[in-house]
């Protein structure tokens, strides 16, 4: 009779965690079809996972309430994260994103204030209260069943399982990553799955780089130019939001657009995070759709396989070729990607200080005095050989909301009052101008070099636009679009301004090949 009750209460434990599991689904954003208006195979991936976590768990603790307990705090936990990324990111939470559950222990200012300090306490609390609780209040299955009724019982709740996943896959529909798409018709429990079978399935395909071996010839009569290229962090030209934000902030770069070969907006495959789509699509010029699966996180691929890129091709030219990035190499898998791209030095968070800190980061003056020593040495040391140098800036990067400035910042780039909500508007402005007097300086720097018969090229774009929900609810959204422009030191005021093209960020190393190649044709039309 006892044991017939505990088989009743664990059928009852499953049942109903499958059912809150369903139910549980309609929390997400974007909110997945009801299960009746979604294909059988959804459902039998959905159940089959449910019950493989389940009977995984239920072999652990031997508590079947307790195991149910667990699956349903993970599937909460899964919700409230896809609330945070989708309210910052305006994307869902993806397979590929797991990664950052051991990022963001790695690197918990990057991620828990985006997730909200309130909800990690009330997760960790709730989840140890559950712990405790599951484990004082229930007793183990086998206080009344023998252990091989127990593991008969458990092997066959997994293999129910794993047929009813492995059904539910073989005839899934097909994803279009079109991430929104895909979650509102799979549910979330197929989306992870066809999400994580895609990228295990494939790697990128080298033949979308436009970079192959035959292609882009050094070109001849002419001294190859030191590159520069800036990835300046979250930046993008904010004016347009509001006329309070005064027009000096961005002088020096609006003074560079005048001169530029090559200036506008800049389509990119990011907002407010996810740096690496952006670095990829410049590095390789590749376009999300040529990615697949990939576009999430290129760099997941591209750390075991290289593909055609903008560093093996000047390479190729007779560059030496330098990173520098003042964060972690490891962060992104840089320190495995970067040198099967084809770097030569890569230049982390190790080779600064703490007192280079502006702000949260290594500030963006500290990183181009950088720039500046490895230029300067190379013309001490009479070296012929051009240098490329790619730097990936950290100092806007978020979250802003963690950083005070005095009130008298405010006057400097604002006029008139901001309500509260619009202190990290405020923040931002002071990083950026940070970051327009770098354009002062390393163009500054240039124009020296070249009255050494040294030219030079900086090409400077922002990733994405930053996170600042607050600011875009009171001024209005961004379209995502950050800036560019390529600059050529031969072009000091002498060649007409070329007007403002928008392209997009695959397009962007095409356009830098080419004004080192061609750095008059200022007005050339694309």
């Amino acid at each position: 009779m006892a044991a017939n009750m505990v088989l009743l209460t664990t059928s009852l434990a499953l049942g109903l965690g499958l059912l809150i599991s369903l139910l549980l689904e309609q929390g997400l954003h974007p909110r997945p079809l009801l299960p009746t208006q979604r294909p059988v195979s959804t459902l039998f991936i959905h159940v089959g996972t449910w019950l493989m976590l389940f009977s995984g768990l239920l072999a652990l603790t031997l508590r079947p309430w307790f195991a149910t307990g667990l699956v349903t705090a993970l599937l909460v936990l899964l919700i409230l994260v896809n609330h945070a990324k989708y309210q910052s990111l305006r994307e869902p939470f993806l397979f590929q994103d797991f990664d950052y559950f051991t990022d963001a222990i790695k690197h918990p200012r990057l991620y828990l204030p985006f997730f909200g300090i309130l909800r990690t306490l009330a997760a960790t609390l709730g989840f140890s209260l559950a712990v405790i609780a599951g484990v004082v209040l229930e007793p183990p299955l086998t206080k009344t069943l023998s252990w091989p009724i127990v593991l008969l019982a458990n092997l066959s709740l997994l293999s129910l399982g794993f047929m009813m996943l492995k059904q539910g896959l073989r005839t899934c529909p097909v994803v279009s990553f079109n991430p929104y798409q895909d979650l509102t018709t799979l549910g979330q429990l197929s989306f992870f799955w066809q999400y994580a079978l895609a990228e295990w399935n494939t790697r990128i395909n080298p033949d979308v780089s436009p970079f192959q071996p035959t292609t882009n010839p050094a070109p001849s009569g002419l001294t190859p130019p030191n590159i520069v290229v800036i990835q300046s962090e979250s930046f993008f030209d904010p004016r347009a939001l509001s006329a309070q934000i005064k027009p000096d902030v961005l002088k020096h770069f609006d003074a560079i657009n005048q001169q530029a070969y090559a200036w506008g907006k800049l389509n990119v495959p990011a907002f407010g995070a996810n740096t690496v789509r952006t670095e990829c699509a410049f590095l390789t010029s590749t376009r999300p759709e040529d990615l697949g699966v990939h576009q999430f996180n290129p760099y997941r691929s591209l750390a075991k396989h290289a593909i055609p890129n903008l560093v093996a091709h000047l390479k190729q030219q007779g560059y030496r070729t330098v990173c520098i990035h003042p964060y972690p190499s490891t962060f992104y898998q840089r320190h495995l990607v970067f040198p099967k791209m084809g770097f030569d030095d890569f230049i982390d968070i190790s080779g600064f200080t703490a007192e280079q800190k502006q702000g949260q980061y290594i500030s963006d003056l500290a990183v181009t005095e950088r720039i500046i020593q490895l230029l300067t040495e190379q013309t001490a040391n009479n070296h012929t050989q051009p240098l490329f140098i790619f730097v990936i800036t950290m100092e806007n990067h978020g979250p802003l909301h963690l950083e005070q400035l005095p009130n008298e910042h405010s006057c400097q780039y604002i006029d008139g009052t901001l309500p509260p909500c619009g202190d990290d508007l405020i923040v931002y402005l002071n990083h950026l101008a940070h970051a327009d007097e770098m354009i002062h300086q390393l163009t500054d720097y240039l124009r020296t070099q070249d009255a050494q018969q040294q030219p030079g090229v900086l090409c400077w774009y922002g990733d994405h636009v930053p996170i600042m929900p607050n600011i875009y609810s009171l001024f209005g959204e961004s379209d995502g679009d950050t800036d560019y422009f390529i600059w050529h030191s031969s072009n000091q005021g002498r060649y007409p301004p070329a007007p403002a093209q928008t392209i997009a960020i695959h397009e962007l190393a095409q356009r830098l090949l080419s004004c080192c190649s061609h750095p008059n044709h200022y007005t050339q039309a694309f």
